[in-house]
């Protein structure tokens, strides 16, 4: 009984051992990979929840604006590219050298972001303001009149975000986030269960 053990089928299992070597590494392999694609994934989908929160609630839920800065005049207090952040405050709290983000009078009355440099109080109770952006080397060419009761004044700058932002928002890269990263998690789930363990394929072989 025990020579027909330890007789001839010993370099059989050996080979078996070995020939599981490659296979065992192949496997490893595959789980690295699915485990960085999760990742992957996983973190496009909180990217893309937290420029949702960012851009869509947090506005209404705190009451702050932002918007991208799309030149140097700012700089290198806020550069290209970076976010904006700012709050409404009364007219009447503004003073020379805050940031304020309006709308100019002229051209398109596209929104600026500069520094205030005068403040002149009118009798109809309005506001003008000259502002000068702190890269530029002369005043802004214009004074603007803010008739609202509140204006947004700048808070917090945060760096390169605008860019991402922008990024996102274009449709491959928004199309990517909200149908590929789901799919590589349901296709990574799918794997995982359906994947056999080469553990157990080794025993059942060796049985």
């Amino acid at each position: 009984m025990s020579a027909a053990i330890s007789n001839p089928r010993l370099p059989l299992g050996t080979a078996k051992a070995d020939d599981a070597g490659p296979r065992s590494g192949a496997a490893t392999a595959l789980k690295r990979l699915r485990r960085v694609l999760s990742w992957l994934a996983t973190g496009l989908l909180l990217l893309a929840v937290a420029a949702f929160l960012a851009l869509a609630v947090g506005p209404r839920a705190l009451g702050y604006q932002t918007s991208t800065m799309l030149t140097g005049s700012m700089s290198p207090l806020i550069n290209p590219g970076d976010i904006v952040v700012t709050r409404p405050v009364p007219v009447a709290e503004i003073k020379v050298g805050d940031i304020i983000t309006y709308h100019i009078p002229v051209e398109d009355q596209r929104v600026e972001t500069h520094r205030v440099t005068e403040i002149a109080a009118q009798p109809d109770g309005t506001c003008v303001v000259q502002t000068k952006g702190d890269a530029n080397n002369g005043l802004d060419p214009w004074k603007a009149t803010i008739s609202s009761p509140t204006v947004d004044r700048h808070v917090l700058t945060v760096p390169y975000v605008g860019e991402a932002i922008r990024a996102i928002r274009q449709p491959v890269v928004l199309n990517t986030l909200m149908y590929g990263a789901p799919a590589v998690l349901v296709i990574s789930m799918l794997a995982s269960i359906w994947r056999k363990s080469p553990e157990t394929t080794t025993s059942s072989n060796d049985a």
